[in-house]
């Protein structure tokens, strides 16, 4: 058994971006944004680590719980994470330099 890290390749680390210049016309960040969704419940093939203080641990945990309990839904803090991040993103698109998440990088 070999303990060689399997690693991607060039093609896929470097692969090019979608050209905002080819973009469909007539359609705007807003309307981008809304036919964007996160990826929901499936396999994910991209990670990334993302650090957090114990106590924004302990409110996604809570939040978690909450969606369970008061909702019924049992869904997972990877879930609740890719949900939270796809309405920033949303909102960074349709708002621009008003969106929630410039405003409150800009606060801290």
């Amino acid at each position: 058994m070999s303990r060689r890290v399997s690693l991607p390749g060039a093609d896929l680390l470097f692969r090019s971006s979608p050209d905002p210049d080819r973009a469909e016309p007539g359609r705007d960040a807003a309307q981008d944004a809304a036919d964007r969704r996160s990826s929901g419940r499936r396999r994910h093939e991209e990670k990334i680590t993302v650090y957090v203080s114990a106590d924004e641990l302990l409110a996604l945990e809570r939040a978690r719980l909450t969606l369970r309990a008061d909702h019924g839904l049992a869904v997972d803090r990877g879930r609740i994470v890719r949900e939270a991040v796809d309405v920033l993103l949303g909102d960074l698109a349709e708002h621009g330099a008003e969106s929630l998440l410039v405003r409150r990088l800009l606060a801290s």
